[in-house]
């Protein structure tokens, strides 16, 4: 059981694990238990190999109004001091982040939708990234993130143009990843993800949202490829 089952914590009621993800927990055979920040008390992590953090609406430092974020922080310091695995996405990658020393705070400006990003020399010897492009395509839906310089221990291994800590680890450990991309989500996660969260995601960033579905449509299989693959190599670690 120990090796086979992640604890998945979910933040928003609207915003769970991606198809993508829960096709690739399901091709390598994974179980998982997700844990509803919002109404459930928080599992012990006996049961499980490691945990993967999803996005959502709070900041790593509101902590006065999302209660949770205290002790989730101390659950992900136990999962990296017990060798387990934590992959962390948006959300999920900046609480990472401060855990390890890392400043997280607001970007210039808001990133929603699709841009191209690059594997560092870092995350080209990542064994997770391994056989994918040096150029990624992100799907992106933030406006804070991890800022630089990094504290040492902590390495990059993605940028792009929007921000400068796409994805990080910490050196000497590749099962410790966060991924301030969402490409977990498909094309009616994107649709399901502007239904509720439309007025934040679109004030200020000049998206169409109707482009914006229509490029989900469009780069879903490729994207969906590549994501599977990075969760295969990322599973087998």
């Amino acid at each position: 059981m120990m090796a086979k089952t992640f604890l998945i914590v979910q933040h928003m009621d609207w915003e769970g694990p991606g198809q993508h993800l829960l096709a690739s927990l399901k091709e390598a055979g994974i179980n998982y238990r997700l844990w509803e920040v919002w109404h459930e008390p928080m599992p012990t992590l006996d049961p499980f190999a490691g945990l993967i953090v999803l996005g959502g609406s709070p900041n790593v430092d509101e902590e006065e109004q999302f209660p949770y974020l205290r002790p989730l922080k101390e659950r992900v310091r136990e999962v990296i001091a017990t060798g387990r695995a934590y992959l962390g996405f948006c959300l999920g990658h900046q609480l990472l982040g401060q855990v390890l020393g890392c400043r997280v705070g607001p970007l210039p400006r808001k990133s929603v939708g699709f841009i191209t990003g690059e594997l560092t020399p870092e995350g080209m010897a990542h064994p997770a990234f391994a056989g994918l492009p040096q150029q990624l395509k992100l799907f992106k839906w933030h406006g804070q993130g991890v800022l630089l310089p990094l504290p040492p221990g902590v390495s990059i291994l993605a940028r792009s143009a929007a921000a400068p800590v796409e994805a990080l680890t910490l050196d000497g450990n590749p099962r410790v990843v966060g991924l301030q991309f969402d490409n977990h989500a498909g094309a009616q996660d994107v649709a399901k993800w502007l239904k509720h969260d439309a007025e934040w995601a679109l004030k200020g960033s000049e998206v169409d949202p109707q482009a914006l579905v229509a490029a989900a449509k469009s780069q879903e299989a490729a994207m969906g490829r590549e994501f599977r693959l990075f969760m295969s190599n990322y599973l087998r670690l």
